[in-house]
């Protein structure tokens, strides 16, 4: 799938992953907003890396032209 098919079903709550990566990743999500502190966090992708937990995720230009973007259970 290309990114612009698969960010609708990251807004619908689906972990995703791309076939090329392999690596320790095992799943990008998106967290929805937030109250952090009192404060408003506006909504944030997060990867999912094993052994290392979660970190924010921010796609290259790479990663939004890609074509072997996929859904993970």
């Amino acid at each position: 799938m290309t990114f612009e098919t698969i960010l609708p079903e990251l807004k619908r709550g689906a972990k995703v992953i791309r076939k090329g990566w392999h690596g320790l990743e095992e799943y990008v999500c998106l967290k929805q907003e937030t109250i952090l502190d009192g404060e408003t966090l506006t909504p944030y992708f997060v990867i999912k890396v094993t052994g290392e937990g979660y970190t924010m995720f921010t796609p290259t230009v790479c990663d939004i032209l890609a074509n072997d973007w996929e859904i993970v259970q």
